[in-house]
């Protein structure tokens, strides 16, 4: 006995739709979502900013033969991930700082040390104005010694390059 509702048209449109769909996938390339979804991950990862650190972006200058570099990122969400590495001296402390280059200014994220390397903690975030600060390039990152408490090397945030 055949049931009144025959499910051979669902079936057959269910199979169009699904044909249908992977159509559109594939004729701009396959993966159609998954460059979206990676679109949208790169976007919320936010700007990526190598940092270089040495002695003479010190405010004031310092002689040292100490140099860090890294990779600080700020998301649109203004969350803050990344680290820096350094050679050539002990640090004692590191953080980022909401500074110009050429003036000193507040902690407002310390970084945690492993070896050589000082990272941001998770959980960071930028306040609003602190973003607004990161954007215009008046972040800095600088690593402190016993013998240069005030900082060693520095190293300055600058978005775009």
């Amino acid at each position: 006995m055949e049931h009144p509702v025959s499910l051979k048209p669902y079936l057959a449109c269910s199979l169009v739709l699904a044909l249908v769909a992977f159509g559109c996938s594939a004729s701009n390339g396959g993966g159609g979502e998954g460059r979206r979804a990676e679109a949208a991950r790169s976007e919320a990862k936010g700007q990526v900013v190598k940092v270089t650190l040495s002695g003479d972006k010190q405010v004031p200058p310092v002689q040292t033969k100490a140099t860090g570099s890294g990779t600080i990122t700020v998301g649109q969400d203004k969350s803050v991930s990344g680290s820096v590495t350094t050679k050539g001296v002990d640090g004692t402390v590191a953080h980022i700082h909401d500074g110009p280059a050429d003036k000193t200014g507040p902690v407002i994220i310390p970084l945690t040390k492993n070896g050589d390397t000082w990272s941001v903690p998770p959980g960071a975030k930028l306040t609003d104005e602190q973003y607004k600060d990161f954007q215009a390039g008046n972040l800095y990152v600088n690593v402190h010694s016993a013998a240069n408490k005030g900082g060693e090397i520095r190293g300055q945030l600058t978005p775009g390059k």
